[in-house]
């Protein structure tokens, strides 16, 4: 239930983020990038704020007893907020989309057809304890004309709370509406369920986090991307090279644990198992990260924990890992299909065939022949920063860039043409 007071709270900020849209969206590309610079420079400059309010956000989450994962996602430091400001640069640097004409074909009644690139308007944006988003997401948003609405988790308020006012302060500066980057001012949940329903004034939510957020979401009228959970796996296959296998699976699951691309269950083939999991057995242990496993691989990696059904559908986002040994092919790609979120899914295999069927068979955003699924993000294929990444299949799935935060429109030329 929504209260009045949390309702007409959300409706103002999105009635500004509509006017703010309006304006922004015919705003030049010199006049964005003017924007995204001062953003840059306000970050480094203001960077004893930051971390000011960032310190009393750690404090609180250490006091809620967050788990070192978390924590590693709520922290900020010097060398990330200098991430952050070199991340909005490199948005900068991006081609802008919006006007872009293509498909431009004539008919044979004599007008021309084609497809212009337009922002979407008002992009609301609910994510989990990461400030970074914050810009990142704002950063993307402006870049493709559209004005933005965060609401981060109640984790990072403070942190949140002073990146939206280093952003909003530098639009105005750089003469820009300072509306088109807003924060909704309240950790109160009921403000999720407002958002969801306010498709009068917000074109489009993207939702970052796990099934509480999707379940707060049930019935949102506003239509919705999810970046859900991230339930990966990477399956080493009979045909694996035992030195590629170790080196991809440790890196999926200790590089950073806490992150929705970092994989949460390994499959191995029952004849490579003796030779592949004592070795990785060993060096994940030795990383801190907690195994439970079926009965063989209890076995064969001592210390490890009884898995039960529950772990198969589970994302940790820390340092434990379950691991599952499959007497074939097919039996790895259907615990995939039974247990995975449709996010990021790996193969370790020298079988040509097999990694190409894989990859027919395998239903993700992401698939991957022997590499780590840690690589699915924006920036790593080359879409510069990322808003988040999509598990659906409409209006865009993956990594979702620049483009990805606009839609399109036909546009008609025509001579005195008429039907």
């Amino acid at each position: 239930m929504v209260s009045r007071e949390v309702y007409d709270l959300v409706r103002e900020c999105a009635e500004r983020s509509k006017a703010a849209a309006r304006k922004l969206a015919i705003a030049s590309e010199t006049a964005k990038n003017a924007a995204l610079e001062r953003i840059a420079e306000s970050l480094l400059a203001r960077q004893a704020e930051i971390l000011a309010a960032n310190s009393i956000d750690m404090e609180n989450g250490r006091a809620k007893g967050l788990s070192s994962a978390l924590l590693d996602r709520l922290l900020l430091t010097p060398e990330r907020i200098a991430a952050m400001a070199e991340g909005v640069r490199e948005v900068m640097a991006l081609p802008d989309p919006v006007g872009e004409i293509t498909e431009l074909k004539p008919r044979p009644s004599g007008i021309k057809v084609g497809k212009m690139r337009v922002p979407l308007g008002v992009i609301g944006i609910i994510y989990e304890a990461r400030p970074n988003v914050t810009v990142d997401a704002a950063a993307l948003c402006l870049k493709a004309g559209n004005s933005v609405l965060l609401r981060g988790g109640s984790e990072a308020f403070n942190s949140n709370t002073k990146l939206a006012q280093i952003l909003s302060e530098a639009l105005m500066a750089a003469g820009l509406p300072n509306d088109a980057v807003q924060l909704i001012p309240t950790t109160d949940r009921a403000s999720i369920k407002a958002m969801a329903t306010l498709d009068d004034l917000i074109d489009v939510l993207i939702a970052r986090g796990g099934e509480s957020l999707m379940s707060a979401l049930a019935g949102a009228t506003v239509p919705l991307f999810k970046h859900g959970k991230g339930i990966c796996h990477t399956y080493i296959d009979l045909d694996a090279d035992l030195a590629k296998a170790i080196e991809i699976a440790f890196n999926a699951k200790v590089s950073r644990p806490g992150v929705c691309n970092a994989m949460e269950t390994l499959l191995v083939h029952r004849e490579i198992a003796p030779r592949v999991l004592p070795e990785l057995g060993r060096r994940l242990q030795e990383a801190g990260v907690e195994l439970v496993g079926d009965e063989t691989v209890q076995q064969l990696i001592p210390g490890t924990g009884a898995a039960t059904e529950e772990d198969w559908a589970t994302e940790y986002l820390a340092l434990k890992l379950a691991i599952r040994v499959v007497d074939s092919f097919a039996e790895a790609v259907e615990h995939i299909q039974r247990y995975g979120s449709q996010h990021s899914e790996a193969i370790v295999t020298e079988n040509y065939a097999t990694a190409l069927r894989f990859l027919e068979q395998v239903d993700a955003a992401a698939v991957f022949v022997n590499a780590s699924t840690r690589f699915n993000d924006g920036g790593q294929f080359g879409l510069g920063a990322e808003i988040g990444i999509s598990t659906q299949k409409l209006h865009a799935r993956g990594p979702m860039g620049i483009r990805e935060l606009t839609t399109t429109k036909f546009v008609v030329f025509g001579n005195g043409e008429v039907r």
